[in-house]
């Protein structure tokens, strides 16, 4: 009897239990960074993970991703630090429409009157403040967005002369997006990309059951198209895909050297120049993408296609 009210009462507990472990692990992922410039006219103003990234223009700034809603203050304060101003923010962009990336878009939208573009594909659920994913029902919500431009694969956005060209990736959304742009940086030319995901979360599913028809080739045919993309800055929505803190640390070092000298060397080079890092994710991703089709098919007992 008393096994069997205690696994009762475990059962009530562990709903509970993993909502409170996710979001500690929000926590940890949305604490206070202090803004920085990255190159050019490209500044980080994101958490200590979930990120957020600020293009200055003559004629109004970009914004690129809201982080939770707790997040959107944060990137309002970091604006501030920089010097410029949350109203000059013309346009806002989204990778994703999770809670982490999607969850402060409201606030910042309603903030600076900025127009906010997205994939159509991510549009419904940026609109249904994430109630209805295909993967986390409505476990997952947030403050509802409204989408102004509904962008296809290969429509570009573009503001005071940098243009932004949306790469929609979908697999960890369906209309999951990676944005190629170009900056200039100490008399040179950066291709930037900020990549969406590629993370399989656990709960999807690739084959039997999927979590959506053709996501597995999604998965494959967005790696194909970040491949093709010769990235010289790599960022992301998450600061772990890229190395952000140690990055963060490595340009701090090297900019107190730069301040001398009108070239990079080796000593002073932008640590964000990174096209080794990008082919290294991509590779890792095709890598964990075979791993979990491999594991499914044995799970279900299903021959190699």
């Amino acid at each position: 009897m008393r096994n069997r009210f205690a696994i009762a009462v475990l059962g009530l507990l562990l709903p509970c239990l993993a909502a409170a472990q996710g979001r500690e692990e929000w926590r940890e992922m949305n604490r206070p960074l202090e803004p920085f410039r990255i190159a050019g006219p490209l500044y980080y103003v994101g958490a200590s993970d979930v990120t957020s990234f600020l293009i200055v223009t003559e004629e109004g700034h970009i914004l690129i991703d809201g982080g939770f809603a707790e997040t959107a203050p944060m990137i309002r304060k970091s604006i501030a630090t920089l010097g410029f101003e949350i109203g000059d923010v013309r346009i806002l962009l989204n990778s994703h429409a999770h809670l982490d990336h999607a969850g402060g878009l409201a606030a910042l939208k309603e903030w600076s009157g900025a127009k906010l573009c997205a994939s159509a594909g991510d549009a419904p659920l940026l609109e249904r403040g994430g109630r209805g994913d295909e993967l986390m029902g409505d476990d997952a919500p947030y403050p509802p967005v409204a989408v102004d431009r509904k962008l296809a694969h290969g429509d570009t956005v573009e503001l005071g002369g940098i243009s932004l060209l949306a790469h929609v990736t979908p697999g960890h959304t369906r209309g999951c997006t990676s944005w190629e742009f170009e900056i200039a940086d100490r008399g040179q030319r950066q291709r930037v990309v900020a990549v969406c995901s590629l993370t399989i979360l656990p709960a999807a599913r690739l084959l039997r059951d999927p979590t959506y028809p053709g996501i597995a080739e999604d998965y494959s045919r967005s790696i194909a198209i970040l491949e093709a993309i010769p990235a010289d800055i790599f960022l992301a929505s998450h600061g772990s895909f890229f190395g952000l803190e140690a990055k963060r640390k490595r340009l701090s070092t090297s900019r107190q050297v730069t301040d001398e000298q009108s070239l990079p060397t080796e000593t002073t080079r932008n640590p964000f120049v990174d096209p080794e890092g990008y082919r290294r994710y991509l590779e890792r991703a095709k890598s964990k993408l075979a791993e979990r089709i491999a594991e499914e098919r044995r799970a279900t007992g299903a021959r190699p296609g």
